[in-house]
């Protein structure tokens, strides 16, 4: 059973190559495609085949899924580009006839008003439509998100953001990693729909809290307008169009539309997720 995962140079990517192993998943049967093959060479030396794959390259899509039996989209990075680039991925999968396509979505992807959310719902849609066998594998916000912000964010000393007293259902990347490789693994997925999210979730002024804790400096959060907050953003040099996407996702936040209650992801991985606690206290050890 061929199993490629698509985006494997990205960091969630290279966390199910290692589940998948984890899972006695053979070396020889995981196909790990990507634009930067280099970064993919511990892999290749430990028997996985790498393959060079482009979202924009139709040709690269299709010599990358060859042979595959279950595929991993993860979706792309590129804010903008990622329904067509989507598009090339399902229309290859089609032609090579897997027997299923899992697809790395948003959480509450149908009811959430988030803009992030709009090329995931319109990739939802493709898949539906394709008469493809697929899982929906619908990622609330990742722990990393915060906790590689850490060093910024003690060299400041506070949190800002839109977000208010909405709570955010995270996890680590890991867990999302374990979710899908069981998912892949597993008999009788296709047309399943997972809400995945963390066990325990938090307020912007918790994972603040959670800060001072771990680091004994006093970290507060400050809510703002998200005109303000995207300006913040852009001022210490994200790019104007994606801070306000950044504000916006804050709103959402603020909104509930990053809270799950499922206990999807706690099912799939068997255990309880990361907690914000553990997250923060290991990135807190590491700066």
């Amino acid at each position: 059973m061929s199993i490629v995962v698509t985006g494997a140079t990205g960091q969630l990517g290279r966390h199910v190559i290692e589940a998948l192993l984890e899972r006695s998943v053979p070396a020889a049967d995981i196909i790990a495609a990507g634009r930067a093959t280099e970064r993919l060479a511990d892999f290749g030396a430990r028997g996985v085949q790498v393959r060079s794959m482009d979202y924009s390259d139709a040709g690269s899509v299709a010599a990358a899924l060859r042979g595959a039996k279950r595929v991993l989209l993860i979706s792309g990075s590129e804010v903008g580009r990622r329904v067509e680039q989507h598009r090339t991925v399902i229309e290859a999968a089609k032609a090579e006839g897997v027997e299923l396509l899992a697809y790395t979505s948003i959480a509450n992807a149908e009811t959430t008003g988030m803009k992030l959310a709009g090329e995931h719902r319109a990739t939802e849609a493709m898949l539906r439509g394709s008469g493809l066998p697929f899982v929906l594998l619908r990622n609330g916000w990742y722990l990393e998100n915060y906790t590689d912000q850490l060093p910024s964010t003690l060299a400041q000393g506070a949190l800002a953001g839109s977000a208010g007293e909405g709570r955010i259902s995270a996890a680590s990347r890991a867990d999302y990693a374990h979710a899908a490789a069981a998912v892949l693994t597993a008999e009788d997925q296709a047309g399943r729909v997972y809400e995945l999210g963390g066990d325990e979730p938090f307020t912007m002024a918790e994972l603040a809290a959670e800060i001072s804790a771990a680091t004994g400096k006093d970290i507060a959060y400050t809510n703002l307008p998200a005109d303000d907050y995207a300006g913040l953003l852009a001022g210490a040099g994200v790019p104007e169009a994606f801070a306000e996407i950044l504000a916006d996702s804050d709103l959402g936040i603020a909104r509930g539309d990053l809270l799950v209650s499922s206990g999807d992801l706690r099912r799939l991985i068997g255990r309880t997720t990361t907690s914000l606690a553990e997250a923060v206290r290991s990135a807190a050890a590491a700066a």
